[in-house]
């Protein structure tokens, strides 16, 4: 069967509107992927790109393993949808229960939707619902961070520190106060955790000491904060946001969606900073990005506090989604997850993490990079700003794709995060790819 239209013009592309893309300008001089495998998309001309951003963060096992798509046909045609209000099937709890032998203690219970978006609106509302339940209905201000991410919908561009991503958009939630950034000029180009930084977690405090604990509902942060372009948090940091919640009755919330399943070389960033929240959003390689999907994973206190609230045979939670817990999402994420577990992904890419940054550093050298950081295998690569900011990084990512590399940009931070299946060869191909083209912008 052949999908494509014969040419790629301008014209054959105006019926879509795409999402987060200069759409006049991409359909002047589209690129178009027609086929992926392993760590290489190829375009519409008969290029091969190695994709390293892993799509959006999402394909960790590398691209067209067939044991997802079978497991997905599979699905589809032994059952291809049951209605979740009320009902049941197997694949659903069988994928939920496989997440929680991966997720920390206690976050036993996992909540089902699309997408990180999803997810996030959903955390939202389990704190509100369990604040409630608790007697505790005054807790109506949530804490996010400049320069966060939580994903598109109304709850999560509420809790943005993006403007871009929130500025056009006036009827966002009340009551969110954001804590400062982690980036400093002086960890330019520090590799791992930084050492300084630790005291910017005392801006929850003083909103504490502001607006009082007993106000604050949730803290949301993503453990690395990826979509700005890969902040890894200072040593303590995490730790000291626990302290404060803890102390104050605030639900604190990690926005997993880019560090889940293997990225930093643990199943979650959670693990690999030694910090537990009381709920964990995650989706992108929850399914290999085979199939659209996301989940809360929710504490047995937080949980059983909304169970034991509710009147027998009443609805606990009053929220959910048409196409919470698909069987065909569940049939990627069951297949997913075993492949992690039989390739030992997860291990792999804590083994293969130096080597990976050892790469990436070693670019340090090019006048035109301003700022290098990482942490498992995921990094971030400032760029000199070019007239405007972002000019500079949307001129870089098109020539990178034409030169046979795709990496995700933000502004001018370049995201670099392969799949987990890359190899040592690939990397040092990748790296070339970068060096050859960062060499050529003149500042």
């Amino acid at each position: 069967m052949n999908i494509q239209p014969p040419n790629f013009q301008a014209n054959s592309l105006e019926n879509y509107w795409m999402p987060f893309t200069a759409n006049r300008d991409f359909k002047s001089d589209p690129r178009l992927v027609v086929k992926s495998e392993g760590v290489y998309c190829w375009d519409h001309k008969g290029g091969q790109i190695i994709d390293g951003s892993s799509g959006l963060f999402c394909v960790a096992a590398g691209h067209g393993r067939r044991e997802i798509a079978d497991a997905v046909h599979a699905a589809l045609m032994t059952n291809d949808y049951t209605a979740p209000f009320g009902l049941g099937h197997p694949l659903a709890f069988s994928l939920a229960q496989k997440i929680t032998e991966i997720t920390p203690d206690p976050l036993n219970h996992i909540f089902f939707g699309n997408s990180g978006s999803e997810a996030i609106d959903t955390a939202l509302k389990i704190c509100m619902a369990y604040h409630r339940a608790k007697g505790e209905g005054q807790r109506t201000r949530f804490v996010s961070r400049e320069r966060a991410y939580h994903g598109v919908n109304i709850g999560g561009v509420s809790l943005s520190g993006m403007v871009k991503n929130r500025e056009t958009f006036s009827g966002v939630m009340p009551n969110v106060v954001c804590m400062r950034h982690t980036w400093d000029a002086e960890n330019r180009f520090v590799r791992g955790q930084p050492e300084n930084g630790a005291e910017l977690a005392e801006d929850l405090q003083r909103f504490v000491e502001t607006y009082g604990g007993s106000t604050i509902a949730a803290c949301f942060v993503e453990p690395v904060a990826g979509s700005t372009g890969v902040l890894v948090p200072p040593i303590g940091y995490l730790e000291r946001l626990r302290e404060i919640c803890d102390a104050n009755g605030i639900v604190l919330v990690f926005d997993e969606v880019i560090c889940g399943f293997g990225r930093l070389g643990t199943p979650f960033a959670a693990q690999a900073f030694g910090v537990t929240p009381d709920l964990m959003t995650m989706a992108k390689a929850l399914t290999n990005g085979c199939q659209p999907m996301g989940a809360v994973a929710v504490s047995d206190e937080i949980h059983d506090t909304l169970m034991n609230a509710s009147p027998d045979a009443a609805i606990e939670f009053f929220h959910g989604y048409t196409y919470s817990g698909h069987p065909a999402a569940c049939a990627a994420g069951l297949a997913t997850q075993q492949i992690y577990q039989d390739e030992n992904l997860f291990q792999r890419a804590a083994d293969l993490s130096g080597y990976f940054l050892d790469t990436i550093f070693d670019l340090e050298d090019l006048p035109v990079v301003t700022g290098i950081r990482g942490y498992g295998m995921l990094a971030g690569l400032d760029v000199a700003l070019k007239d405007a900011p972002g000019k500079r990084g949307s001129q870089i990512q098109k020539k990178l794709f034409w030169n046979g590399l795709h990496i995700k940009f933000t502004g001018d931070a370049a995201i670099i995060a392969p799949p987990l299946v890359v190899e040592k060869a690939q990397i040092d191909d990748m790296c070339k790819i970068l060096r050859d083209t960062l060499s050529e912008e003149a500042l």
